[in-house]
């Protein structure tokens, strides 16, 4: 509980503390000083607030309970013990805020991603539930108000997808569909299926934050760039001139595909955003294997081998298996109600950092 205030009080000092720098003349004279400044109390502002909302609501609790070893009458104590559930329960709220706020930011959060989605096991099957997935995040980041944007798409005979690659823009996108890397596993009886019996097919998923050319350096003599007509569902040609790109990155292999575009110029530029994507995935892994334990967290590490949902339909169920979640409502899962698994993912992983390096309140 110590080290927790200890570092709220920091928070407090810093940010008074900038208050008074921001109205020094000598730094309203320094631009760039000026500017350092008001960035840090920006990212500040959030924490210092809800720690004063805190605070307050700290002494309001210690109030009401000196209040209630006092003699009172039935009345007045029945308001005082509904008025400290109340605030009790805001504190707990506010702290879990400030759990989440006093953790170090992963820098990617706030960047766009590029997902890709492919059938594994199962056959046509899998290629099928691919498609329910893409479907099911596409309408997620509707409701998140997102943009989705196909990237590339290789389709099955049936209209499933073997592989598809999208793009999704908005704030905040990368720190909610980061958890969704890993193996996603489907329980159901199949259209391809005569017999009624149940089968269980999977589908990866790989979720990548957007690079920007700053973070990942690309040599133009590492590329080899071919061309070829874009196909529909089926392997159909979908029309007769060369707009599909692929790019190799020579020194890794790193491959990317686009043909979502009629201009070839559009399907380069985009293909290079997912190549991007794929280098700094690369070297970010590459990264954190130098100082990364062997333990991995309860969230799970992202690894595409890892089985982290099933959807099983026969009993109406998804149970996300690294934290033991079930949710009865599979149509509305698959229908991009995802942020009650989202944001029990998003607790486990800041519980466990807690647990790892920091005390809770």
């Amino acid at each position: 509980m110590r080290a927790w205030l200890e570092r709220l009080e920091a928070v407090k000092e810093r940010y008074e503390k900038l208050n008074e720098l921001m109205c020094d003349p000598a730094v309203a004279a320094d631009a760039d000083k000026w500017k350092e400044y008001a960035k840090e109390l920006a990212e500040l502002e959030e924490t210092y607030r809800v720690s004063e909302a805190y605070r307050q609501t700290v002494a309001q609790i210690g109030s009401i309970r000196a209040m209630l070893d006092e003699p009172l009458d039935d009345e007045l104590r029945t308001l005082a013990e509904r008025e400290l559930k109340e605030l009790e329960a805001r504190r707990n709220e506010q702290e879990e805020q400030l759990k989440r706020l006093l953790l170090p930011k992963n820098p990617n959060d706030d960047k766009n991603v590029i997902m890709e989605i492919r059938g594994a096991a199962g056959g046509e099957e899998a290629a099928l539930f691919a498609a329910d997935l893409f479907r099911m995040y596409a309408r997620y980041a509707e409701s998140q108000g997102w943009k989705v944007e196909v990237l590339d798409a290789n389709y099955s005979d049936l209209g499933g997808f073997k592989e598809v690659v999208f793009m999704v823009s908005g704030k905040g996108a990368y720190s909610k569909l980061k958890y969704e890397s890993g193996a996603h596993r489907v329980q159901r009886v199949p259209v391809t299926e005569s017999g009624g019996r149940i089968h269980t097919s999977t589908a990866t998923v790989a979720v990548l934050p957007e690079a920007e050319e700053v973070e990942v350096e690309i040599d133009e003599k590492d590329l080899r760039i071919d061309l070829f007509c874009a196909s529909g569902p089926g392997g159909q040609s979908v029309n007769t001139t060369k707009s599909a790109v692929r790019i190799t990155h020579l020194p890794t292999g790193i491959v990317a595909t686009c043909q979502d575009e009629k201009s070839q110029h559009r399907n380069k530029e985009k293909a290079m955003k997912v190549l991007r994507a794929r280098l700094y995935e690369k070297k970010k892994a590459e990264e954190e294997a130098k100082y990364a334990s062997e333990r991995r967290s309860q969230v799970g590490t992202g690894e595409r081998s890892e089985r982290i949902r099933t959807y099983n339909f026969p009993q109406n169920r998804v149970t996300d298996h690294r934290i033991g979640l079930t949710l009865h409502r599979l149509e509305d899962v698959l229908g991009g109600d995802l942020e009650e698994i989202v944001t029990a993912l998003a607790a486990a992983e800041r519980a466990e950092a807690w647990t790892e390096g920091a005390e809770s309140p």
